[in-house]
């Protein structure tokens, strides 16, 4: 019998597209997964992917624009974020899970990955809507509020778990593939704003930073935005702690795209993270199958 095999989607913001180009690639050869884990971005693809959602989704954001990605970003008094969360919610329901759709009810073994704020401790949400469960990956600090989900203050799981093969292992899993966003990233859109230093690109001013950050134009001597130093944070520590837990835990197949030269919030360049996820996926397969089909004796 053919082992139990699952897809480790790891966080990673616009450059989880990525993801997608690994699932088409997957079930083109015929290989689907009976378990699928998501941390962040990851929850993201991999919910659509389980609820049969994945072909809308990516008809949506290949046609991602730059003011179309903007308008998720509002101005936010109180400080809590500055993702508009109500249009993001409808795009969620829209294109990736229906609101009133169970983890229970999809046709495969789901989970996505979360950090309790208070204890710092990782939680898996195995269980309840999947909407829910991405919705609780997704609050990337800095961008998104804090999540309260069943007595908890929930932020973005890849701050504990960024590629989460753990929770596939605790699904039953017996062999991984897991596709590790952060393996080509840090300081990368810093050198690249300096090498690009003085280029055209920004959007109105009442996003400035978000375009500073997105869209080079600042002075190479400039001292980073905010979303510069938030997005700078998030790849230093997601690269230290997946390397770190893949120490312990390895997968069976480990794909690294290569993503340096895309930045954090850049989901407008969708069709590039796709074709990077194909080719690596591709290049994967052989193993895969080979792996699959071994005698487990």
């Amino acid at each position: 019998m053919a082992p139990t095999w699952a897809v480790a989607l790891g966080g990673g913001a616009a450059r989880g597209w990525v993801h997608i180009g690994v699932l088409q690639a997957l079930a083109e050869a015929g290989l689907a997964p009976q378990v699928v884990c998501g941390t962040s971005i990851g929850a993201v693809v991999g919910a659509a992917y389980a609820s049969g959602n994945l072909e809308r989704l990516t008809a949506w954001v290949t046609s991602l624009t730059k003011l179309e990605v903007a308008r998720f970003f509002e101005l936010d008094f109180s400080l809590r974020g500055v993702v508009d969360t109500d249009r993001l919610r409808r795009f969620l329901a829209q294109h990736v899970a229906p609101e009133h759709l169970d983890i229970a009810d999809l046709p495969v073994r789901f989970a996505t990955v979360a950090t309790d704020m208070e204890s710092g401790r990782e939680i898996w949400l195995k269980k309840g809507g999947v909407l829910d469960a991405v919705w609780a990956s997704i609050a990337l600090p800095g961008l998104f509020p804090a999540i309260r989900h069943r007595g908890r203050w929930l932020v973005d799981g890849g701050l504990v778990n960024p590629v989460p093969v753990s929770v596939c292992r605790a699904l039953g899993a017996e062999v991984v593939l897991a596709v590790n966003l952060n393996a080509d990233i840090v300081g990368k859109h810093l050198r690249r704003r300096k090498a690009e230093s003085g280029k055209n690109g920004r959007f109105p001013a009442w996003i400035t930073e978000y375009a500073k950050s997105v869209f080079p134009g600042m002075a190479a001597d400039d001292p980073p935005s905010l979303f510069e130093a938030v997005a700078a944070s998030v790849n230093i520590i997601q690269d230290r702690i997946t390397r770190s837990r893949m120490a312990g835990d390895p997968p069976e197949v480990l794909l690294a795209p290569r993503l340096g030269h895309l930045g954090l919030l850049e989901f407008h360049r969708a069709s590039e993270a796709i074709a990077e996820g194909r080719r690596v996926a591709q290049q994967a397969i052989e193993e895969l199958q080979r792996i699959l089909a071994a005698d487990p004796q």
